[in-house]
């Protein structure tokens, strides 16, 4: 995978989103990344082999936050978080808004500041590579108080659970994953809750939104001047003086 998108944490331009939502571009993990994520694993487990309570590792969420978790529900717990939540309605997401949500979530966890464990990340590139999309309700997210549904139907599937669209089919995710070779995950402490905290759902719709503004706004600039070409108009209209009178970038490059 060459030329396969390298995530470290770090920045992601609006190409490199739609390189790999719409284009279908590969994904790896970076080294550096690899090792960031399995420190932050480090510091859940050493929360656990401690003993010390520490909130949505061994509590319950909310105004439950105060109730301590046995060890043998921890498990339990991260599942039934995620089907909790996994309750958006309304008609799916398209592929390339799905596939922009796993490249950013992925990305997001690869900061190394969640305490997944790097299959987590592993399993999202998977999902990706092999165009394994999670059925994704478009309603039902509470926006910048986190995409908390959206992320659930998205972490469902990781879980073996859901639904997916595959090679142009809505099946089961369980078969889908074994189709491609996918190992469904037992969400361990910390990672339910890490999965469905975050925006990637508002994110990447937005991404793509602004990218197809960006190539709207190119092809009206090209229809104009080839309309103008056809018709045989004058060009002095856009004069490069005329337009750097005035204070406003865009003009000037449509001119």
């Amino acid at each position: 995978m060459s030329d396969a998108l390298k995530l470290d944490g770090g920045l992601l331009s609006l190409e490199d989103v739609v390189a790999v939502a719409v284009s279908g571009r590969s994904v790896v993990l970076s080294e550096q990344a690899y090792d960031e994520v399995r420190k932050s694993r480090r510091v859940v487990d050493e929360v656990l082999s401690r003993g010390e309570t520490a909130y949505g590792i061994n509590t319950g969420f909310g105004k439950l936050s105060d109730v301590r978790i046995a060890p043998d529900q921890l498990e339990s717990l991260q599942r039934n978080l995620v089907r909790s939540h996994a309750c958006g309605i309304g008609e799916p997401l398209p592929e390339d808004e799905v596939r922009a949500m796993l490249l950013l979530r992925a990305n997001v966890l690869a900061k190394g500041l969640s305490g997944v464990r790097p299959v987590i990340e592993e399993t999202l590139i998977a999902l990706l590579n092999h165009r394994v999309h999670p059925v994704i309700p478009a309603r039902g997210s509470v926006g910048a108080s986190g995409d908390l549904a959206p992320l659930a139907h998205l972490a469902l599937v990781l879980m073996g659970e859901g639904e997916v669209f595959f090679k142009r089919s809505r099946v089961a995710a369980s078969a889908a994953l074994k189709a491609a070779g996918i190992t469904p995950l037992t969400l361990a402490a910390k990672e339910g809750l890490a999965l469905l905290n975050g925006t990637q759902a508002m994110a990447g719709v937005g991404a793509l939104a602004i990218a197809r503004a960006h190539r709207v706004a190119e092809l009206f600039d090209l229809a104009g001047a080839m309309s103008l070409e056809a018709l045989r108009g004058t060009p002095a209209a856009f004069d490069a003086r005329i337009h750097e009178a005035r204070p406003y970038s865009g003009q000037i490059v449509a001119a």
